[in-house]
């Protein structure tokens, strides 16, 4: 028993529950127990209530409570405490929240409302993912790092070229310069980084929650969800490094404070995931500013460098394309993108194929979305891949691309950065195709 779909505002006759039984048999779901994320909220299903191999069941909660816009539903056995499913959100979708594929993929947003039926599961622009299929590149990885060098907290990566990888671990905030070691990874035994170099805002203190990274032609930059000084509050920000400073811990150069065009989110559900696509690579493909209505112009925003920013919130898996002002701080959002997944971890462009990969942590079987712009000048997903069949559901939090320099017999490395460090490692290598 899964649930399958939520409506949670506008709703016909009201909020509505969607179950599906993915089983092979039928199942009796009688008395079981439908709660939103207050205990004291139930919905309890009657007597005699059965579903067929792959029916479907909707539930009208709203006889018994309203869903809000930062909610959950969760779906309990008969004794109301042993918890079968569930899903949360931070905002009302504009449709409904579903699963896509029905019944095992991760909750997205769905095309329409489809209420007992299967889900609304279309391009990624209406909000759906196309069918899960087997990662692209070698089933096997290997471990990428020496035991517990890290730790955990390791989140982003990001090549600066085949022989430099960056990464950010998120507390307390360290940003590292990794070089090769043989067949693993090591931070850089020079100018410094032999352990990292912490983080902070450009006056010089607090702790930023640094999650995500990229290397771009226009210097270091690195995505941050709160000061870890102020952990309660949360604070999205994209922040910029100069790594060429031969200081011990480095002050951020400038800082982008996204907070009021973002949805408001949890503390530790903020940006996730930073990635940079150059201006010449969006023009050449058409890609559409929603801003302006019509195809992207980079003369439109003097002073945004070579290039946007693609910034992934975790709260709700949405890929938000800004114009950053290198010189004063400011910004325009250029584009508003649905990854499929109900969260974004990492995003990594591809320049090869031009794929803008999306990546979901073990929240969704660690799996990985591509995104391109489609005919419409839009990024829309294109394939869903499981992460390979030789890893295990890690708690990944950062993916790298090494650049073509790399490729050899065809293949290329990637890396997958572990927060969890699980088995006393957060660095593990795998490969796709260069082509």
């Amino acid at each position: 028993m899964r649930i399958n779909e939520v409506e949670s505002s506008g709703g016909t006759p009201g909020d509505w529950v969607e179950l599906v039984n993915t089983g092979s048999a039928p199942a009796d779901v009688s008395g079981w127990v439908v709660k939103d994320s207050d205990d004291s909220h139930s919905y309890v299903i009657g007597a005699g209530s059965s579903l067929a191999a792959g029916a479907y069941l909707v539930l009208d909660v709203e006889t018994s409570f309203g869903l809000g816009s930062a909610d959950s539903v969760r779906l309990f056995q008969s004794d109301s405490s042993t918890l079968v499913d569930s899903y949360s959100w931070t905002a009302h979708a504009t449709t409904t929240y579903g699963r896509c594929p029905d019944g095992t993929g991760a909750f997205t947003t769905t095309t329409a409302p489809t209420r007992g039926a299967a889900n609304g599961c279309g391009s990624a622009s209406g909000g759906g993912q196309p069918s899960v299929t087997a990662w692209p590149g070698d089933a096997a990885v290997t471990i990428a790092d020496g035991s517990n060098v890290f730790g955990t907290n390791l989140s982003g990566l990001s090549f600066q070229s085949p022989e430099v990888l960056w990464s950010v671990d998120n507390g307390p905030s360290k940003l590292y310069r990794l070089v090769p070691n043989g067949a693993t990874w090591r931070p850089d035994p020079a100018g410094g980084w032999a352990s990292g170099k912490s983080l902070h805002y450009g006056i010089g203190s607090g702790d930023p929650d640094s999650e995500g990274v990229v290397s771009t032609p226009d210097g270091l930059f690195v995505s941050t969800e709160r000061d870890n000084s102020n952990g309660s509050v949360s604070k999205p920000e994209i922040l910029r490094f100069n790594t060429s400073s031969t200081a011990g811990s480095l002050n951020a150069t400038a800082e982008w404070n996204l907070t009021s065009d973002l949805p408001a989110v949890a503390p530790n559900s903020g940006l996730e995931a930073v990635s940079w696509i150059p201006d010449s690579y969006l023009t050449a493909h058409g890609f559409r500013d929603e801003h302006t209505g019509a195809a992207y112009k980079p003369a439109n925003y003097p002073g945004h460098g070579s290039g946007l920013f693609f910034a992934g919130l975790e709260a709700n898996g949405t890929v938000y394309a800004y114009a950053l002002n290198q010189t004063g701080g400011g910004y325009t959002r250029i584009a508003t993108i649905p990854s499929g997944f109900p969260a974004v971890m990492d995003l990594e462009f591809e320049p090869a194929t031009g794929h803008l990969w999306a990546v979901c942590d073990n929240t969704c079987d660690g799996r990985t979305a591509t995104l391109d712009i489609n005919a419409q000048g839009e990024f829309t997903a294109t394939a869903v891949h499981d992460r390979p069949a030789g890893m295990p559901n890690y708690n990944n939090e950062g993916f790298a691309i090494a650049p073509q320099a790399a490729c050899v017999a065809g293949h290329k490395p990637v890396l997958w950065s572990d927060d969890n460090n699980d088995d006393g490692h957060a660095l593990r290598a795998g490969t796709l195709p260069c082509t």
